[in-house]
């Protein structure tokens, strides 16, 4: 499959688009405790719920990714295919852990 092909099924589409639209609004919250020189400490907690928000999309994405995208290389028998998936997914998820 190539690099830009669609990953997601509609409805993981749609769950991971909500949960971005809330972070979105999560983001803008953190702005206005900012600009309203709010208490640091509750800026910081915002920001760390932000943080594992934004994880928790990473890993909706990633899973789809593995259940479209490395298991068809798996189906496909094409070592070369799957050695490239592997290692793709590999790179990820070492930056990921940073």
């Amino acid at each position: 499959m190539s690099k830009d092909h669609k990953t997601q099924n509609s409805a993981a589409k749609t769950a991971t688009l909500k949960r971005l639209g809330r972070l979105e609004g999560q983001i803008r919250g953190i702005a206005r405790m900012v600009e309203t020189d709010r208490y640091c400490i509750d800026i910081v907690t915002q920001i760390a719920a932000a943080r594992a928000a934004l994880r928790k999309v990473e890993e909706e994405i990633l899973r789809e990714h593995v259940a479209h995208c490395v298991a068809h290389a798996i189906q496909s028998g094409d070592k070369a295919d799957q050695r490239r998936k592997v290692a793709e997914l590999m790179d990820v998820m070492g930056r990921a852990g940073r």
